[in-house]
């Protein structure tokens, strides 16, 4: 064989294999990009069906969670109509809560328990103000 064409032949397939590798590049280009875009649109279109899931999945529990605090309500509710009635009416409930709530914090130990006078049943709050006015000065003993 010539050496001339041992030169030759690989110094040709590389220059055709250099062409067409820029001939065909911006193409690949091309190509990957498209197919990296649809993979960006896929992503985008389950991210928003996960954000679309999850907002459902609030929007029940949030509506399992006021059905939830309705029926507890109208539970409590209900005892507290059973209990007001058996003292007698709002009055004997509310003095029987009074009670309950002095117990409870006779049982804590360390609370102090003020006792205020009433009139009606309703605090006297202006029993004894204090006013800012100095008090007179006793008289002098002769």
């Amino acid at each position: 064989m010539n050496p001339l064409l041992r030169v030759v032949i690989p110094l040709g397939v590389a220059v055709l294999a250099i062409g067409a590798f820029l001939l065909f590049w911006p193409q690949y280009n091309v190509y990957a990009q498209t197919k990296h875009g649809e993979a960006e649109l896929a992503r985008a279109t389950q991210n928003r069906q996960v954000r679309v899931q999850e907002a459902l999945a609030k929007y029940e529990a949030a509506d399992y969670d006021a059905k939830t605090d309705v029926r507890r309500a109208t539970g409590v509710a209900a005892a507290n109509k059973i209990i007001a009635d058996s003292l007698g009416g709002p009055e004997g409930y509310l003095r029987w809560r009074y009670i309950e709530m002095l117990q409870e914090t006779s049982a804590q130990g360390g609370h102090q328990i003020i006792y205020i006078p009433t009139e009606a049943g309703l605090p006297l709050l202006e029993a004894g103000k204090r006013t800012n006015a100095p008090l007179p000065a006793p008289p002098e003993k002769k």
